[in-house]
């Protein structure tokens, strides 16, 4: 192993554990520098003699990556990435992670990723529209090696979409998105296809890929409506690397070749490829880039959890993995244990990991309070308009039903101003809220950061209400005008809800003498 994660991550935490005012930012000069606009130049990405972890979705997430090139990957693909959802993304630098997150507007991180793989790590995109994928290659370029766009996946979700396999029936598209990305952004360009029907139309749309401009081009030497247990075909991929210049990736090599380290070469002679990138043997056990052969699968796991723990991956995420690393293995004790867990600190007291899990997760959070504190100084250095007390919602606190937001808007609709307008953010670095309400032209909030929207929403009507010297409807406050109010209105409700049934239960008696009277009328006709 390359300079094991363990070394690293273990080096992490006995940096850390003099306590949180001596957090070191290992990578905070990569942070700044990023920050502030600046393209990095770093060497152009070479994709010849290469080792490559394949794009996996739900796989090739920030802790595979990392575990990949610990055990000697040279290039690592994240999972396929959905322009549409990715150019809605902000990039955001998160300081406690020393990371940085391309983030969706729901906030959830939809791409991760550090200094240690910039060099290594090509962005995977899912894109049928050349504007659309040069927009999301120019949001990620200066904090990737190189740019993909996936011309090969044959899944429903990506083809309907007319991305993925659906692309290589259209070689004009392909070629105009290639295109437009080589001569948009500074990075290297690559894709990924599969082999079509003929080689004669696979050699051809080769020939048009090249004359793009690509760094290179990965070919899964399989059909698209071909799937792993057919047999991968190694001469397709070897006419296409006669045919071109550029560099030829070889992919699909897991079920047929790939079951250790020397496999990867004699994969890589197979096909007469520059390169070989592997998928479910990596996925399987990352191990499989170790030049001195594989791992015992448990430690594989443990360092994967490791990356998992530190830079906050989802836990559904890092199931999901280790799912696919057990195996066969998931009908054992442990594999049940795994299956059954329901967050980070289950899955790590799985694998007998629980105080490791404790002591990051303490050093992460107290290098988030430290910089939430710092932040809400420069906060308070700037809102100098708005009026700031330090106060929570607590409900137990209130009447049920009853609360200050609600207490606010009356005082507003009897003072007659306009109803109060909330402004709520989140913060990145902890994921808590703040809002700031705004009453008569004037702005409110709380100084302390809550966990939901709603509780930052009633915590800032909190602040307005006490500075007005109003009521907010505690229970101490003595007689409640609200709830008397909502007494009335049920009781207004009740007697009306009872008149009207009197009305019916009348009615109804009125319709049944009308017919009564009406039968003995008509009965009093009819002949004997």
């Amino acid at each position: 192993m390359r300079s094991g994660s363990r070394c690293r991550v273990g080096g992490w935490l006995q940096q850390c554990s003099a306590g949180a005012s001596e957090v070191p930012l290992a990578r905070t000069s990569w942070a700044e520098h990023t920050t502030k606009g600046m393209t990095v130049n770093t060497p152009a990405l070479c994709f010849r003699s290469k080792k490559i972890l394949a794009p996996m979705v739900r796989v090739g997430t920030l802790p595979m990556r990392l575990l990949a090139l610990d055990f000697g990957a040279d290039i690592v693909y994240c999972e396929e990435l959905i322009d549409i959802k990715m150019v809605q993304c902000k990039r955001v630098v998160n300081e406690v992670l020393e990371t940085v997150d391309f983030v969706a507007p729901n906030e959830r991180v939809v791409f991760r990723t550090c200094v240690r793989e910039r060099d290594c790590v090509v962005f995977q995109m899912g894109s049928a529209d050349a504007e659309r994928a040069l927009a999301v290659a120019k949001l990620v370029e200066n904090d990737v090696a190189g740019i993909d766009v996936n011309m090969g996946c044959p899944k429903e979700y990506s083809t309907k979409g007319g991305m993925g396999a659906a692309l290589l029936s259209d070689p004009d598209k392909i070629e105009c998105i290639l295109s437009t990305l080589v001569k948009g952004i500074c990075k290297p360009v690559t894709c990924k296809i599969r082999i079509l029907p003929s080689l004669e139309d696979t050699i051809s749309l080769v020939k048009r890929i090249e004359k793009t401009g690509v760094a290179a081009i990965a070919v899964h030497g399989r059909k698209k409506e071909e799937r792993p247990q057919h047999p991968v075909h190694c001469e397709v991929i070897k006419a296409i690397s006669e045919a071109v210049s550029v560099p030829v990736i070889a992919n699909g090599g897991s079920h047929d070749f790939i079951k250790e380290y020397t496999d990867i070469e004699a994969f890589q002679q197979a096909a007469g490829a520059s390169s070989v990138m592997i998928a479910r043997a990596a996925m399987w056990n990352p191990s499989i880039f170790r030049r001195e052969g594989l791992c015992p699968l448990k430690e594989v796991m443990q360092e994967y959890i490791k990356y998992a723990v530190r830079y906050d991956n989802h836990y559904t995420n890092t199931k999901y993995c280790l799912c696919q690393m057990l195996r066969e293995q998931l009908e054992t004790t442990e594999g049940k244990k795994l299956h059954a867990a329901q967050s980070t600190q289950e899955i790590c007291e799985v694998f007998e990991m629980g105080s490791f899990y404790e002591e990051t997760t303490a050093i992460l959070e107290a290098k988030a309070s430290l910089k939430a504190k710092t932040q809400d100084k420069d906060e308070q250095m700037e809102d100098t308009d708005v009026i700031k007390m330090a106060v929570r919602f607590d409900k137990r606190e209130y009447p049920p039903q009853i609360t200050p937001k609600m207490y606010l808007l009356e005082w507003c609709r009897k003072a007659k101003h306009p109803q109060p307008v909330y402004e709520t953010v989140q913060r990145p670095l902890d994921k808590l809220f703040c809002s700031v309400v705004t009453v008569a032209e004037q702005k409110y909030r709380s100084t302390l950061w809550d966990k939901s929207k709603k509780l930052a929403e009633q915590a800032a009507a909190i602040v307005c209400l006490r500075t007005l010297g109003l009521p907010e409807g505690k229970l101490n406050e003595g007689e409640n005008h609200l709830i008397n109010k909502r007494k009335r209105e049920n009781q207004e409700f009740l007697n009306n809800k009872e008149h009207e049934d009197d009305l019916l239960v009348e009615a109804s008696h009125k319709r049944a003498h009308f017919t009564e009277g009406a039968s003995d009328s008509s009965s009093s006709e009819v002949p004997r």
